[in-house]
């Protein structure tokens, strides 16, 4: 059993493609989508955090999260990962949340 969900291997189930269009109406290409739903604080983060550092600049993340404090979470922190949140989508069962990379 894995303390906090960090045993998962939920690494695997990471891609990238599609693409997206915000409210703005901007369509973006997602370099890679990150599944965090069913996590909680702190390994949203975390996974953010490690994916954001090994994006390259201009990458587009989605974060894929069900936890309300994991989503207030993402935002803030983004100046500190050199991101800039473009956009949080509330979708059918999770909120997807949108990171460009600085």
């Amino acid at each position: 059993m894995a303390l906090f969900g960090f045993g998962k291997k939920k690494e695997a189930g990471e891609s990238g493609g599609g693409s997206v269009t915000l409210g703005d109406g901007r369509t973006h290409a997602i370099a890679r989508r990150i599944d965090c739903l069913g996590d909680s604080c702190p390994r949203p983060q975390l996974m953010t955090r490690k994916a954001m550092a090994e994006a390259a600049v201009g990458d587009v993340l989605e974060v894929s999260l069900d936890n309300p404090s994991s989503v207030e979470a993402l935002p803030p922190m983004c100046p500190e990962i050199g991101a800039t949140h473009l956009e949080t989508v509330k979708a059918d069962h999770c909120w997807r949340v949108y990171l460009l990379k600085d």
